[in-house]
């Protein structure tokens, strides 16, 4: 992947280093999106795939801390560098134990946050282990997953869209984007992703009476716990 390439995310309220930023990788040619808070970063961060996410410590709504438990509670493995003014050992080690890849402390050389950012574009972060909803539990590094401590019979485009749905729940999402998300620009024609889906509503929902897996009329599909 060249540096070219990237495309980050920066969650940072401070509106000067985050124009500071911006502007300095817009003259790399590496794309940055912003958000302004941790709310607004999170959904970022579940809308789109983003190389790297560098996370301030310190936001409104929602801190740095709560973002990165929440993104790999969901399975999302993106690399996160965390930005914060604390330097101490335990602030550190609280920033890695909620799921963080990187520190670095303010203020800093943006030619060493390109740096940083840079090496955790080569590799999806190995903080991620596990997504669970309701009783259905995916193992993202061991592909496989359980339904009520049963194993799940899926092929591996079956753990791609379960994967998607999971990252998304309770969320919808379209049949246009769980197709980019699994097979990209060579997509396949629309009845692929039904027979696709009807196997994998049929490992995940056919032996139990409860189902999670739900067509939504008009806007795609809905992994979650119907009310």
């Amino acid at each position: 992947m060249s540096e070219q390439n990237l495309q980050l995310l920066l969650v940072e309220d401070d509106r000067d280093l985050a124009t500071a930023v911006i502007d300095y990788f817009e003259l790399e040619s590496i794309t940055c999106d912003h958000a302004a808070n941790g709310v607004a970063g999170l959904n970022l961060i579940k809308q789109n795939q983003y190389d790297v996410v560098i996370l301030d410590l310190n936001l409104p709504k929602m801190d740095g801390l709560e973002v990165c438990s929440h993104l790999r509670e969901l399975g999302i493995d993106v690399p996160v560098l965390m930005l914060t003014a604390r330097d101490t050992l335990d602030d550190k080690l609280e920033g890695f134990s909620s799921g963080a890849d990187d520190y670095l402390v303010k203020p800093f050389a943006l030619e060493e946050l390109q740096a940083r950012a840079l090496v955790l574009s080569r590799r999806r972060s190995g903080q991620v282990s596990k997504v669970q909803v309701e009783d259905l539990t995916l193992d993202v590094k061991a592909q496989t997953a359980t339904r009520g401590g049963e194993a799940l019979k899926l092929s591996p485009t079956g753990i791609k869209l379960l994967t998607v749905l999971m990252r998304n729940s309770p969320d919808v999402i379209s049949r246009e984007k769980l197709m980019q998300a699994v097979w990209g620009d060579e997509q396949p024609d629309s009845n692929s992703l039904k027979v696709h889906m009807f196997n994998l509503r049929k490992s995940v929902d056919g032996e139990s009476s409860v189902k999670l897996i739900h067509t939504i009329t008009g806007q795609g599909f809905a992994l979650r716990l119907e009310s």
